[in-house]
């Protein structure tokens, strides 16, 4: 037996819709992508913020938080030298203050490291974590305070920084 060929029914020639008056799927693409670009040219080309500007003044302030950073830093290495166990308990933060400093420092490039401002030394044994409380504290109290007086980026800035320190304080609570 050989095989018996199988034929198709032939199919018509198939004509596309006349075109239509109005938007194609092509003019709605092109004008989607002009208006995408005039979008966006004119969120590049508007002038900086003036509020934006940082006064020398405010640079100031901002490097004298630099400043009560690194006491914070030396702050927790002093704790942690007066209490052993102290200091592996808050390793974590005192990392994440030295990464908080970091920050500082990048964003206020004209700051210069300062000595340790931390003048007192921790108390040994188990008060060297109240102690740290009280730094970690006044540290987030100073960077709160000194946020009021900044703006845009550096305010906040100083305002993450001082509500990570309240969470550090509430941590060694």
């Amino acid at each position: 037996m050989s095989p018996t060929p199988i034929s198709l029914p032939a199919m018509a020639p198939t004509s596309l819709p006349p075109a239509r008056s109005g938007f194609t799927r092509r003019t709605l693409l092109a004008a989607s992508a002009a208006g995408l670009s005039v979008l966006v040219a004119g969120c590049t080309a508007e002038p900086a913020d003036p509020r934006e500007q940082v006064t020398s003044e405010q640079a100031d302030e901002f490097a004298a938080q630099v400043a009560v950073q690194e006491a914070l830093v030396a702050a927790f290495a002093a704790a942690g030298a007066a209490d052993p166990a102290l200091a592996s308990a808050v390793a974590e933060q005192a990392n994440q203050a030295q990464a908080q400093l970091d920050r500082l420092k990048a964003a206020a490039p004209g700051a210069s490291a300062s000595a340790s401002s931390s003048s007192a030394a921790a108390p040994a044994g188990p008060e060297a974590k109240a102690w740290l409380r009280t730094q970690i504290a006044d540290t987030a109290t100073s960077h709160a305070t000194a946020c009021l007086d900044q703006s845009g980026a550096r305010a906040a800035l100083l305002g993450s920084i001082a509500a990570g320190l309240r969470g550090q304080d509430a941590l060694l609570a």
